[in-house]
């Protein structure tokens, strides 16, 4: 009986997973909200808005917006479900599930081991783009901060380090290359590095030929290493 009733509180002690996030908040305004802007929200999360409030919420997965005035809302896996108030969607470009790669997938995904300097051809082939993104000034998701290397690997052109301390960081955790004054080129392949060699967390991405200037939503330009 007692190796039954161990391994019974062996597995009461195992801490629980956190779920994925399937979708980040946009924009959040009103009183008392539980919830704010650029958190990533669960499936099954409730949150309760009163008459005035307003929820924008951009899904990872199907790549809607919602904008979400009053009630209780349910977040759901690739929309949520609405009572008491109104909801208006939008399809905006992004790269759906893609988006929802876990930081060590994502890294693995992208990383590329070269023993001697690639021809900016070579590069692009050996490490092909993880997901896309439809503005041309990306919103990271890089906690904590720290060395940031953004190097083209389409083209000839310097690779560009930012050094970015986690007090310049949106809630801890974002940095948005527009509010920065950066801007990438369309139609180009890139590898984004975080961190030190000895844990360097990188994805490959494409900058769409169509994307535009600027502030365009979160969602369209978000990339989480």
């Amino acid at each position: 009986m007692r190796p039954v009733l161990g391994l019974i509180f062996s597995l009461v002690a195992l801490p629980a997973l956190a779920a994925e996030p399937v979708a980040i908040v946009e924009d959040a305004k009103g009183r008392n909200l539980d919830v704010d802007f650029m958190d990533y929200l669960e499936a099954g999360r409730v949150v309760k808005l009163n008459a005035g409030d307003e929820l924008v919420v951009g899904y990872l997965a199907s790549c809607w917006r919602e904008t979400i005035r009053g009630g209780t809302v349910t977040i759901g896996a690739e929309q949520s479900s609405v009572a008491g108030g109104t909801v208006r969607r939008e399809k905006v470009a992004c790269s759906g599930t893609k988006m929802q790669l876990t930081s060590d997938q994502a890294a693995k995904s992208g990383v590329m081991v070269f023993r001697a300097p690639p021809r900016p051809a070579a590069a692009a082939s050996a490490a092909q783009p993880t997901q896309t993104i439809y503005g041309l000034s990306p919103v990271l998701d890089v906690k904590g901060g720290g060395q940031i290397t953004i190097a083209r690997l389409d083209h000839t052109e310097a690779p560009v380090t930012l050094d970015i301390p986690a007090q310049q960081l949106m809630r801890g955790s974002f940095f948005d290359m527009a509010k920065a004054d950066r801007a990438l080129v369309a139609g180009g392949v890139y590898r984004i590095s975080v961190g030190g060699a000895a844990e360097s967390r990188q994805i490959v991405f494409k900058v769409d030929a169509d994307a535009k200037p600027g502030a365009a939503p979160m969602l369209s330009r978000l990339l989480r290493l």
